[in-house]
């Protein structure tokens, strides 16, 4: 009986170790073929592109991997313990396959009829993450078996970890635990707190499924295993075990093209982007290259509210326009049906989406994308008042299904606000370097990835006429040069169409009147007189010193109005020369870029004011300009200004016609900034809202915030300009009394009123003032030689 009995028991160990030969005969054959661990000894994983700011905020990462790369020693104990203790409990103690997983694995899933649990090693999974493909077939576990104790014979258990935290995918393009914390939390490894750990940690098993982000509920529940796992094996203790329970998750509601950043700075990291694009191509988005811009982050935010403020307040002087759009609700919807109402529609920043429940003139309910329900009362409702009444043309009406926009007051309670169809930009640089300090290219890149101030060619209006007069300047006009403030008709024959007949913005004329004067109010007529002493042809080759193109600042009488074409970015580096003392600086935007190792691949090499940029215009005229400029704002439309309490502050207003186009163009020693708003699709802004009154508010926010506290710079007077007390009336040099003004040397006005030119219609020599007895407006005959030398 018992000879009977031996014969299975042989048959099984025979068969036994027949499969033992056979699958060391396997392992002779396939462990010379896998493949070299160089991958894992020189790990080079695919890193983003990376933007920051000069002092080192991130403002921008593209790459469809977000991926931080950490050391191991950087990593806290208790998050690698809930890593173990989530994946591979026995990994100090097994040699890449933990064989007592795999019984345990085996009796578990018996049991439970199904697979219920997994017996891949850390190990395991660094050797399929890193060479195999997630195809479940034996060939390949049997290769990943082999693979893993390869790795274990090269590799230390500290390497093999460190490999694992930073490669293993866990959802939303987060590859590594690093890029995980910041994509779920907001925070780097460091800052999260046990409950965060283990969410992090329960995630390589199903990043799909557990990842808090797609389902914040089996995020808990694996969270749940992850902490019951870590007390059992005595990694912490029943206190912590009970805090990391109660402790309520804050998810960070990340969008996919980027982490959690810390500055609104979208414009500028799109723009880093495309340069590094250019140069590396795809490789861009994986070589781990880090861009430092030249933005600094106090400017920035600066800038980004100040445009923000400037467009909403213009949103509401202009009034509700209703709501965004309207959907069909069910009698009783549940949280998902109000989800899905608001899918297509996302938050900008504070301005938050929500979806009407119910509405009456007293109080609106809605729901917004997080989630919550809240209730607007009071004041909240007066911006939209008018389209609360039943009288309202339904398609405006605020009523159930609404999509509207809710926002907190200064008092924490919700208003009814609405999403502004109106553009604005908001532009700085340090006008020495050319370093750009801060770029708003519009109001949600989210909404509109179109940059206004590098892309947007607008008509600059008169903003553009200190070129003008700067032109004037070399020609030999001063500010004291009396000026004539009257109609002026220009016939059909010069025009080339029909007769134009510009006109100031308010209609008014004031008669014989200083330039400098003329520019700090702005006076068209001046302006225009101006042009057609120095000749549009002149004035043309004058501003592309400054950079202006040519093509879209033709050679016509309408120049001086600023009816050509710019963009924010040029006006910021043409600004710049005024405050420099005439010097062409270039702007850029990137200091410096370095590879993943931190190895400096490109650095900005700049031409400053003074040491290599070059000279555009005589130190003497971009100092007369300065003070010209200072009086817009001390007299003339820029005075809204004054409220910041600075005296060394200058800059020019500009509108175009139909308060299409609004602009502040102004500076300061060390800072010129440009702001400007209007609608892609150019129309009229409103009656009013001229460059003081749209543009200028944005540009006082900015600079008062970021020179707040900084010394008073007032230039001073390069040799060759010399100061003369003069008559205000007449502008000519006065022995005593009058007002004091700058002039070149060689053009100080007279002591004694010239000798009056025959002709009418043109500007006077400098200095004086216009003819007695001319005819303002009537076309010039051509001037005798003699007039012509003392004209110019």
């Amino acid at each position: 009986m018992s000879r009977w009995l031996g014969i299975p028991i042989l048959i099984i160990a025979a068969a036994g170790l027949a499969g033992a030969l056979l699958l060391a005969f396997a392992a002779v054959i396939v462990y010379p073929t896998l493949p070299s661990l160089g991958a894992l000894t020189d790990y080079r994983p695919k890193v983003p592109l990376r933007v920051y700011t000069a002092d080192g905020v991130l403002i921008g990462q593209f790459g469809q991997e977000r991926r931080k790369v950490v050391t191991l020693a950087k990593v806290p104990l208790l998050m690698r313990e809930a890593i173990i203790s989530a994946e591979d409990e026995r990994f100090y103690q097994h040699g890449g396959i933990d064989y007592q997983g795999v019984l345990r694995a085996a009796v578990a899933n018996f049991l439970a009829g199904s697979k219920v649990q997994g017996a891949s090693t850390i190990t395991m999974q660094v050797a399929r993450n890193f060479f195999l493909s997630r195809k479940k077939t034996y060939t390949r576990k049997f290769a990943e078996a082999l693979l893993a104790m390869k790795i274990e014979h090269n590799l230390s258990k500290d390497q093999i970890l460190q490999l694992y935290i930073n490669q293993i995918y866990l959802g939303h393009h987060a590859y590594g635990f690093e890029a995980a914390a910041q994509t779920y939390f907001g925070k780097t490894l460091d800052q999260l707190n046990l409950a965060e750990m283990a969410v992090l940690a329960g995630i390589p098993r199903a990043p799909s499924a557990f990842n808090p982000i797609a389902s914040l509920k089996h995020a808990k529940q694996r969270q749940e295993y992850v902490l019951s796992r870590m007390y059992a094996l005595h990694f912490i203790t029943r206190d912590q075990l009970k805090q990391a329970r109660g402790f309520p998750l804050k998810v960070a509601m990340a969008q996919e093209s980027s982490t959690q950043l810390q500055t609104h700075a979208d414009y500028v990291a799109e723009m880093a982007r495309q340069e590094m694009y250019e140069r590396y191509h795809d490789d861009a988005y994986t070589m781990g290259l880090n861009v430092y811009t030249t933005i600094d982050s106090h400017h920035q935010q600066a800038a980004w509210k100040a445009l923000r403020d400037g467009v909403l307040a213009y949103d509401r002087r202009h009034g509700y326009r209703g709501p965004e759009g309207f959907v069909q609700l069910p009698e009783h919807p549940t949280d998902d049906q109000l989800d899905d109402a608001l899918q297509d529609y996302g938050d900008s920043d504070n301005l938050k989406v929500a979806v009407v429940l119910d509405a009456s003139p007293k109080q609106v309910k809605a729901y917004l994308k997080s989630g919550a329900a809240v209730e607007i009362t009071g004041k909240g409702l007066k911006f939209a008042a008018r389209m609360l009444g039943d009288k309202v043309n339904p398609k405006q009406r605020v009523r159930r299904g609404s999509i509207i926009r809710v926002e907190k007051d200064a008092k924490d309670a919700w208003e009814i606000v609405e999403m502004p169809t109106v553009e604005a930009a908001l532009v700085s640089m340090d006008p020495q370097t050319g370093a750009i300090k801060s770029l708003v290219g519009g109001f949600d890149f989210w909404r509109n990835k179109y940059n206004h101030v590098t892309q947007a060619l607008r008509q600059p209006g008169s903003s553009f006429k200190p070129f003008i007069y700067s032109a004037a300047l070399e020609k030999g006009f001063t500010p004291a040069t009396i000026i004539d403030d009257a109609p002026l008709v220009i016939d059909a024959k010069t025009t080339g169409s029909e007769p134009w007949e510009p006109k100031n913005y308010d209609g008014k004329y004031d008669g014989p009147m200083r330039m400098r004067m003329a520019l700090a109010e702005s006076k068209n007529l001046v302006t225009i007189r101006i042009m057609q002493s120095i000749t549009p042809q002149y004035a043309q080759d004058y501003i592309t010193r400054f950079g202006f193109d040519p093509k879209l600042n033709p050679p016509y009488l309408t120049l001086a109005l600023g009816a050509g074409a710019v963009t924010p970015w040029q006006m910021v580096d043409a600004y710049a020369t005024f405050d420099n003392g005439g010097y062409k600086v270039t702007p850029y935007f990137i200091e410096r870029v370095t590879d993943d190792r931190g190895r400096v691949l490109l650095e900005a090499k700049p031409q400053q004011a003074g040491a290599g940029a070059p000279q555009i215009i005589d130190p003497r005229n971009a100092f007369i300009m300065t003070t010209m400029m200072e009086d817009v704002i001390r007299l003339g439309t820029g005075r809204r200004a004054l409220r910041l309490g600075r005296k060394d502050l200058a800059g020019k207003t500009g509108t175009t016609n139909d308060w299409v186009d609004a602009w502040f163009c102004g500076f300061q020693k060390s800072l010129v900034a440009v702001a400007w708003m209007g609608y892609d699709q150019p129309h009229s802004l409103g009656r009013g809202e001229t460059g003081s009154h749209a543009a200028l508010p944005i540009w006082m926010e900015y600079m008062g915030k970021v020179l707040k506290g900084a010394p008073e710079q007032i230039p001073t007077p390069p040799p060759g300009v010399v100061t003369a007390h003069i008559d205000p009336t007449t502008g000519l040099r006065v022995a005593q009394g009058g007002i004091v003004d700058y002039f070149y040397q060689e053009y100080l006005p007279p002591l004694e009123q010239p000798v009056q030119p025959a002709w009418p219609g043109t500007p006077v020599p400098p200095g004086s003032q216009w003819p007695a007895g001319s005819t303002p407006g009537a076309a010039p005959a051509a001037p005798p030689e003699s007039a012509k030398d003392q004209l110019f």
